[in-house]
């Protein structure tokens, strides 16, 4: 076998933290978080577009709500992991936000969240692939995706909002 055929497990494993974090930052293939909230008009913030159940608040709530959870259950508080009650937990009821500052709080937790989820991936030593001792054989790596997943899937929720309530830049 010619050496330049020999494969580094650890340049590997730094290859694959390096893609999950790019994943999570988002912006690939589409729109990030940042984007889709970037000068989102305060009125529209909490109108429901005619035919979609929630407001543009609701979504932004409910990323940072799950990503929380995710970040909690991956990382858990030193009382361990209590999970949410599905899916009231997981959505607010409230169309619109209390405030701008309520928006703005809710925006740099999503931010803060995912930046927290980011360090456990590069933590020296992280095991990617081990199940976590609680749970039902998630892992960092599962976890992540997950993250990616569902905040790709809700960011481009947030651009229908956008685009129906004529906010979305051309």
């Amino acid at each position: 076998m010619a050496k330049a055929d020999v494969k580094n497990p650890a340049s590997e494993n730094e290859e694959l933290r390096a893609q999950l974090v790019a994943l999570l930052d988002g912006g690939q293939a589409h729109a990030t978080f940042g984007n889709a909230v970037a000068d989102f008009p305060a009125k529209l913030r909490g109108v429901v577009p005619d035919g979609l159940p929630y407001s543009a608040w609701q979504i932004v709530e409910h990323i940072r709500i799950t990503q929380q959870d995710i970040l909690n259950f991956s990382a858990p508080p030193t009382g361990g992991y209590h999970g949410l009650k599905w899916p009231d937990a997981y959505w607010p009821s409230e169309a619109a936000p209390s405030s701008a500052d309520a928006w703005d709080r809710s925006v740099a937790a999503v931010e803060a969240d995912r930046a927290k989820f980011k360090a456990l991936i590069l933590r020296p030593g992280a095991d990617l692939a081990k199940a976590f001792l609680w749970g039902t054989g998630q892992n960092l790596l599962r976890e992540a995706l997950l993250i990616a997943d569902h905040n790709a899937y809700h960011v481009g929720e947030l651009i229908v909002v956008r685009r129906l309530l004529g906010a979305w830049k051309k």
